[in-house]
């Protein structure tokens, strides 16, 4: 299998475990939104928002709760579904961010949660920028467990050695800036770290949620997911776990 398939069935692979990754992916704290605010020097309130890549809704919802009159955008029918689901009233097209279905100048912000290490920044980033306006901004961001925390590290060792190759850390926040830069944008970063309470359960739903996970077939992928139960129920008996998460965020202004 080449890149590029690999790529697109690593892609492809969100629809079928749409229901798993909206019920196990972490949200977003309120104090993203109050930094998208404060380094676009725009408010969300009234802005129109185009969030690509948007899957089943988790950061759409948000941006609606925060008084942002947004679209979803997203490939996939099945995570489509559960965008419609989760979040009725919400207005959703299909598309990728490589080819907005658009007009120009009509946006303030275009936003990727978790989205934008899919698209292909030669296309994805000037589309960005023909569709919104003057002075609007580009924003992505990413939720990365702290893997300076110890059983988050150990977590990972494991996924590493049962699926050699598989388990990439990247550093998205930081290569999309230098692709941004490159392609004639000013990006700022920054990092926001904070926690959320869950359960063991939910964390491997979660888990079973990721793209390298989803692909596997069915007997190692319940192999993967029982041996990550236990080592987790060992290190948390009463079931219930911090998660700690450093909220990566990269945002660039169009120039007016």
């Amino acid at each position: 299998m080449t890149d590029v398939q690999e790529f697109r069935k690593l892609a492809e692979s969100f629809g079928g475990v749409a229901a798993e990754y909206d019920r196990g992916r972490p949200s977003y704290p309120q104090e993203l939104f109050d930094e998208l605010e404060r380094l676009s020097g725009r408010r969300l309130q009234g802005a129109r928002v185009l969030d690509v890549g948007a899957g089943t809704g988790i950061s759409t919802r948000l941006l609606a709760a925060r008084g942002a009159d947004v679209v979803g955008v997203e490939p996939s029918a099945g995570m489509a579904a559960q965008f419609l689901a989760s979040g009725p009233g919400l207005a959703l097209v299909k598309g990728t961010g490589d080819e907005l279905p658009f007009h120009d100048r009509s946006a303030d912000f275009v936003t990727y949660a978790q989205a934008f290490h899919w698209t292909d920044p030669e296309r994805s980033v000037p589309e960005a920028v023909r569709v919104l306006r003057p002075g609007g901004a580009l924003a992505a961001w990413w939720n990365v467990m702290d893997q300076e925390v110890p059983w988050v590290r150990a977590s990972g060792a494991r996924e590493r050695a049962l699926l050699p190759g598989a388990v990439r850390q990247f550093d998205e926040v930081e290569t999309a800036a230098e692709q941004w830069r490159r392609l004639g944008l000013e990006p700022v970063t920054t990092v926001l770290r904070w926690e959320r309470r869950t359960t063991v359960d939910h964390l491997i739903t979660d888990i079973s949620s990721r793209s390298y996970v989803a692909v596997l077939d069915e007997d190692r992928r319940r192999a993967l997911l029982e041996g990550e139960r236990e080592a987790l129920r060992a290190e948390f008996p009463d079931g219930l776990i911090t998660a700690p998460y450093l909220l990566d965020l990269t945002l660039a202004v169009v120039p007016r």
